[in-house]
């Protein structure tokens, strides 16, 4: 039997699609009255704040490095420039959120290795601002170049902007006093101004590079840009130039540097070449050097290691931080203590039968010469440096005076104006010895002070000054490498006081005796000055570096290279007005006046002649050379 068909009932569907109706009706109401609701705190209540936020998303400021300051030697011989490089920067809002992915196909597409993508990874998690981009590779060749303009469209975020890089045109000449600039690392990155470093990649790590930073570095520019939503740049809205640093012209002698250099030769060691009327130094060798180039970029860590892992410590500035007892090279400061103090006269003899001995001690205390020289005055025993002479004086004098003339010219302590890297050395007393080893100061290392032996260390930099004050007769003028940094000359903020002694001719007293060693026929150094057209007052030294049992003799042959003596030289010419102070150390060279000695005489010569071989006319009116002591 057929089923009826069910009539359909037009009334209810009727309340059913109305019933929907008005349910997305209030829906729909209810989703407008949100959006109107979230519009109005957006536009009305949050204005200030929501305009703020879309302003930065849109202008962003971008920073414009300074230009760094120039450094050139006192005759404008550029020292450090400025060169034009080509730099791979990252922006890591411009990648689309796959910073990683394009790093690992930059370091694909370059061919770099393992270390540098995590170097990438390094230098991108550096604290930075929105936009900013973050420096990867400094100095792209244009093999690099070309490979990253092909591959751009896999590249995105990076960019090549031209920047300027540091540059040594005299490489490793000039390694130890101009220093280098190098990569901002974690630790200078939290010191430094963030302001002022925005956009700046390198900072000066050591030398003068690192004294004058805040001078070289400059001031920061900027731009305010406008951006679009993918963060590209649609046009500069503001301009501020940056400042650029300050040009630094150095007391340094380039010429002068190449010939001190030359004289040393490749033996390790320094050259301090000082003038005594104002402290300019006028060359600062320290001997082997390394290429400061090096480090602009960004050092290798197998060329680091080597540098660093070096028997010969090419790193190691040996004029500001080697510490080296001085030797015999002290002995006319010590004469001038006895001088002044009225222990001695320069008539004051000793008699040297090859050794000395403290009353009731029976330890010999060796004179060089084991044979003795007799009975020596004053004079003579500069000339001889005599050891006995000095054992004797020291022990008159005592370590309070002793030590607190030695203070007076500048050992034991930092001398110079603008040479970061000094160190103190090490002038000891006997306050000194019951304060760091808790012990009592024997009479012994009296005398062993007074050949400049024992406990005594200083830097090259000071035995200079040093040989500087009896030069200038005790005026003080610190050691500087700026001669005018912007133009202006930089003002010591701690004057050191002038040497005042009872008896000025003391002075004279103790420079003929240093005369003597270079020009009278007994003089140990006398090979030295021969053929010398000015007078030179200079002193050797020779200083142990390993101890030697009482009663042994020195044998280099059965003494280690590295254990033999160093030999060192000071003295300054023309001696009646002295234009020029120098001061040469040469590790395990065992003999001052042999092997430092020729040293200052071919550094002298440099300086004085001229390039014919003529004494230049400044410095003509050298008196010719006595080989008699006055008084």
């Amino acid at each position: 039997m057929p089923q009826p068909i069910p009539l359909k009932d037009h009334e209810k569907e009727k309340h059913l699609v109305n019933r929907r109706l008005l349910a997305c009706a209030a829906l729909v109401f209810s989703l407008c009255a949100v959006l109107v609701g979230r519009l109005y705190v957006l536009q009305v209540l949050q204005h200030d704040q929501q305009s703020a936020v879309s302003e930065n998303n849109r202008v962003h400021v971008l920073p414009i490095a300074p230009e760094r300051g120039l450094i050139y030697d006192r005759n404008g011989v550029v020292l450090a420039d400025n060169k034009p490089s080509f730099d791979l920067t990252i922006t890591r809002e411009r990648t689309g959120g796959n910073s990683a992915k394009v790093l690992d196909t930059l370091t694909q597409v370059l061919g770099l290795n393992e270390d540098d993508r995590k170097q990438f990874d390094k230098d991108l998690r550096r604290g930075r601002k929105p936009f900013e981009p973050v420096t990867l590779i400094v100095g792209l060749s244009e093999e690099q170049i070309a490979l990253v303009a092909v591959n751009q469209f896999r590249l995105p975020g990076l960019e090549v902007e031209p920047q300027f890089i540091r540059e040594y045109p005299l490489g490793a000449h000039f390694a130890h006093s101009v220093g280098y600039v190098g990569r901002i690392n974690e630790k200078e990155a939290k010191v430094v101004d963030s302001t002022e470093y925005r956009g700046t990649q390198s900072i000066g790590k050591t030398g003068i590079e690192r004294f004058y930073e805040s001078q070289l570095h400059g001031h920061v520019g900027y731009e305010e840009v406008e951006t679009n939503a993918q963060g590209r740049v649609m046009r500069m809205l503001n301009r501020k130039a940056p400042t650029p640093g300050q040009d630094i012209v150095l007391t340094l002698d380039a010429r002068l540097q190449v010939a001190a250099e030359k004289a040393l030769g490749d033996r390790r060691g320094s050259v301090v070449v000082l003038d005594p009327a104002n402290g300019d130094v006028l060359a600062m060798v320290s001997n082997p050097s390394f290429d400061p180039n090096l480090f602009v970029k960004g050092i290798s860590f197998k060329q680091y290691a080597q540098l660093r892992d070096s028997i010969d410590r090419p790193l190691f500035n040996r004029v500001l931080r080697g510490l080296y007892a001085p030797g015999s090279t002290v002995k006319p400061e010590v004469a001038i203590a006895g001088l002044d103090s009225g222990v001695i006269t320069p008539g004051s003899r000793v008699f040297d039968p090859g050794y000395y001995e403290l009353p009731n001690y029976a330890h010999k205390y060796r004179n060089w010469n084991r044979s003795g020289d007799g009975w020596v005055d004053m004079y003579t025993a500069i000339m001889r440096s005599n050891d006995t002479y000095f054992y004797d004086l020291a022990h008159k004098l005592g370590i309070d005076r002793l030590h607190d003339y030695m203070a007076e010219f500048g050992l034991g302590q930092k001398v110079s104006l603008d040479m970061f890297e000094e160190a103190a050395g090490l002038m000891p007393s006997a306050q000194w010895k019951r304060a760091t080893r808790r012990q009592a100061w024997f009479p012994g290392e009296t005398l062993i002070l007074g050949i400049g032996q024992g406990y005594m260390q200083v830097t090259p930099l000071q035995l200079a000054q040093a040989t500087s004050l009896l030069a200038s007769k005790g005026v003080w003028h610190r050691p500087h490498l700026a001669m005018t940094v912007g133009g202006d000359a930089p003002v010591d903020p701690h004057p050191m006081p002038d040497i005042v002694l009872h008896d000025k001719h003391a002075w004279d007293q103790v420079s003929q005796g240093m005369q003597m060693v270079m020009h009278d026929p007994r003089g140990i150094a006398r090979a030295a000055a021969a053929g010398a057209q000015y007078r030179i007052a200079g002193k050797s030294g020779t200083a142990q570096v390993v101890a030697i049992k009482q009663g042994e003799r020195y044998n280099r042959d059965k003494t280690l290279e590295r254990h033999r003596d160093n030999a060192l030289f000071v003295g300054f010419a023309p001696a009646d007005h002295p234009a020029v102070v120098v001061a040469v150390m040469i590790e395990n060279g065992e003999a001052g006046g042999r092997v430092a000695g020729p040293v200052v005489r071919e550094v002298m010569d440099a300086y004085l002649l001229d390039e014919q071989g003529h004494l230049k006319p400044e410095y003509a009116g050298a008196v010719p050379p006595r080989t008699t002591p006055h008084t």
